[in-house]
């Protein structure tokens, strides 16, 4: 039966074959043409002297699909590309890095945020969700480095880096992240902020910072600025007015008038980096320096405008002025969504210490056994007691002589994130400045010029100060000081403690540690 099949098929497919090359050998348009085929038989492109089997024909047989997603068929745009093209949500490998120059590779969706990386990769490394967590964009070769908003879309950001670059994103702490919305004045010097609206027309720069959290009314950022363009060598100083609307510069000394304006670019095209090293890499007059890039332009030194400022505080208040005017509320919305998530997380790991509550103070001196404190003074007094005892037993412990030159230090001590062992003066300031300076960010480090002395390094009025812990031998033990002995702490991890709630002799309490990620 399938042998009478397939012989009534070859006789149907030759009969075809030769009433359509008979018709079509004198037409004019196909004169070259030796045989067709009928448009109800495919033909097989593969090899079209042989007849097709069952299993070709069947599959052959079958209607051609176009592509709906051409797109993703190109590498050129779009980046490391997992999983089938008909998928709807195509999967991408992000690698980022952290502090100790290790990295980690991710494989994210299109639509991932960069605020749940930092959640994923805050949960991968066994820390708490913090609002501090960042991605940092970091292009290495320009000395540029910009802090990704929580909304902003990974791949999107990555898709437009060059192929051939040593871009990359870190992950890291930024406690200026939102710093502003807890100490707004604190980011506005009084001489950048005025409002050209005449209903506000009186009003106090703090009260114009307040409008612009409660109800989105952007003061005006005006400075001068030292600005190089592109390739240009030469910086000149211009009159900058930073505006909702975009940003302008003037023509004619402070003048703010129309005719002597002129436009820079809309906030919404343009992207804002921290410049590090600008001095080396493009001979700054100042240290401080930011620079702007339309979002659209490569990554390019004659597509870079490169400002300069005379001080850290004047560079956060442009820098924070473009993300406000730029994003909007959407800031606000990021904030407040990370603080009730990490709320939450908080109220979650709480759940854990609630059997906390059930204890109770006991009195084991008696020979009878322990007994139960009910007096809240009585307990309070062994708390204190047995947590002076157990400091002074530590004490002693730790302080033994050393033959070392090198100080000596609990590890206790030394595996805590605030301390950094080894590093220097410029790698510390380095290293809190990219951490985002804000009051109370702090680490010790081992001294460089004193033996057996640590140095505190605690940031205050965006500016680094240092304070030498030295040690202090006495007849109880060694302990450690830093006001020639008038306070004494066992250790660095009780001076610690101490400072986080009193100030002492530091301008601010101890708030921030300043750490360093191992992913």
């Amino acid at each position: 039966m399938e042998k009478d099949r397939s012989t009534e098929g070859e006789e149907f497919i030759k009969r075809s074959t030769a009433e359509t090359t008979s018709s079509d050998a004198g037409s004019p348009s196909s004169p070259n043409l030796q045989m067709s085929t009928p448009r109800s038989i495919p033909l097989n492109m593969r090899n079209t002297h042989s007849f097709p089997s069952k299993e070709e024909f069947r599959a052959s047989s079958a209607p051609l699909i176009p592509n709906p997603f051409p797109e993703l068929c190109s590498p050129k745009h779009s980046p490391v590309l997992t999983g089938s093209l008909g998928s709807k949500s195509p999967t991408h490998v992000i690698r980022i890095f952290g502090d100790d120059k290790n990295s980690r590779s991710l494989l994210v969706s299109s639509g991932v945020t960069a605020r749940l990386v930092c959640q994923k990769l805050a949960q991968s490394i066994h820390c708490m969700d913090e609002e501090s967590w960042a991605l940092i964009e970091h292009h290495s070769a320009l000395g540029l480095d910009r802090c990704l908003e929580d909304h902003e879309l990974v791949v999107q950001v990555q898709s437009s880096w060059p192929e051939d670059s040593d871009t990359k994103l870190i992950f890291r702490k930024n406690y200026a992240k939102y710093e502003f919305f807890k100490k707004p004045v604190s980011f506005f010097p009084k001489h950048m902020i005025s409002d050209s609206a005449d209903v506000t027309k009186g009003t106090t720069p703090s009260q114009l910072v307040q409008n612009l959290l409660k109800c989105g009314s952007c003061p005006e950022i005006q400075d001068f600025l030292h600005v190089r363009e592109g390739l240009k060598k030469s910086w000149k100083k211009i009159f900058y007015v930073l505006r909702r609307s975009g940003l302008y510069c003037s023509n004619k000394g402070q003048s703010k008038e129309p005719r002597h304006l002129q436009f820079v670019g809309d906030l919404q095209d343009l992207d804002v980096f921290t410049v590090f090293n600008g001095r080396k890499l493009y001979g700054a007059p100042e240290p401080y320096v930011f620079c702007i890039k339309a979002t659209k332009d490569r990554f390019r030194c004659q597509d870079l405008k490169l400002m300069c400022v005379d001080s850290e505080q004047s560079r956060t208040c442009w820098i924070t002025a473009f993300r406000l005017f730029k994003h909007g509320k959407q800031l606000q919305c990021n904030y407040r969504l990370v603080q009730s998530s990490t709320r939450f997380q908080r109220f979650q790991d709480s759940k854990f210490t609630d059997r906390e509550s059930s204890m109770v103070a006991m009195d084991f001196s008696g020979k009878s056994g322990g007994r139960v404190i009910l007096n809240p003074h009585e307990a309070q007094n062994a708390e204190q007691e047995e947590g002076h005892n157990w400091r002074k037993r530590e004490s002693l412990r730790h302080n033994l002589p050393t033959n070392g030159h090198a100080p000596h230090l609990p590890e206790v001590n030394r595996v805590q994130p605030w301390f950094h062992g080894g590093l220097s003066r410029a790698e510390a300031e380095k290293l809190l400045e990219e951490q985002g300076q804000v009051d109370g960010m702090f680490l010790i480090r081992d001294s460089k010029l004193h033996m057996k002395c640590f140095v505190l390094s605690l940031c205050y009025k965006m500016k680094t100060k240092h304070y030498i812990i030295i040690p202090l031998e006495v007849e109880e033990g060694i302990f450690c000081t830093m006001d020639d002995g008038l306070t004494l702490f066992t250790d660095l991890l009780q001076l610690v403690e101490f400072h986080q709630i009193n100030r002492g002799i530091l301008p601010v309490c101890l708030k921030h540690p300043c750490t360093c990620v191992a992913l």
